[in-house]
């Protein structure tokens, strides 16, 4: 346990589950659409159903998703600047199965285009957790500089991904992989300790066999 466990983050809204980890959600996912979010379908679950209004989770999660962050005292007039930017949203409040009991699921389409399906779970003292990204099952906080890359699943291309981090020197604190089918479509979530820079993610965008690379820096 460190200090941040005890005194929690800093913060605009009474709950740190509720509030400061529901903005968090909503930054993270604004950040893995990778645009300006035009429609969001979310779904509480859970405690985030049941409380999560009168501790102001449906805004503060519409505040991540226009990039706010929890300190930022716009956040309870999230709503308004939403229309002002013109995102379509709506809330739905049901059993999301297997899943923490603060979690959310956002279904987003962004202005250009992009789409994702995202799950996501408040885990208490401002953190989050990203438990699924379209059908691939995840499990990763948001709290390091994170680099998400979708890839064509064929030999070599994890390899090629840690060859290029170890040039730059990026020492990786945790590296997780998951497919959908074998030889079809995988997923990479790299977590490092340092952040990485607009050239280090040319370089891995550029790679074969590499179809999205997304990064996340809450910082």
């Amino acid at each position: 346990m460190d200090i941040f466990d005890l005194i929690g983050p800093i913060m605009v809204g009474p709950s740190s589950s509720h509030t400061a980890g529901a903005v968090r959600i909503g930054l993270a996912c604004r950040r893995i659409l990778g645009e300006e979010i035009a429609e969001a379908d979310i779904t509480l679950s859970g405690s985030f159903a049941a409380t999560g209004r009168g501790h102001g989770t449906d805004k503060a999660i519409v505040a991540g998703l226009l990039g706010m962050t929890p300190d930022d005292e716009r956040v309870p007039d999230s709503f308004r600047y939403a229309q002002e930017k013109g995102l379509v949203f709506s809330f739905a409040f049901g059993e999301i199965p297997m899943s923490h009991p603060n979690t959310a699921r956002l279904v987003l389409k962004g202005a250009h285009g992009a789409e994702a399906d995202i799950e996501a779970a408040s885990l208490g003292g401002g953190r989050i957790e990203i438990r699924r990204i379209g059908d691939m099952a995840l499990r990763f906080s948001a709290e390091q500089p994170t680099l998400i890359i979708r890839n064509e699943d064929k030999p070599g291309t994890v390899a090629e991904v840690s060859r290029v981090l170890s040039e730059e020197k990026i020492n990786i604190a945790t590296f997780n992989v998951n497919r959908n089918s074998r030889g079809g479509t995988a997923v990479m979530v790299i977590e490092c300790d340092t952040p990485l820079t607009d050239a280090l993610l040319a370089r891995i965008r550029a790679l074969p066999g590499i179809l999205r690379a997304v990064y996340i820096n809450q910082d």
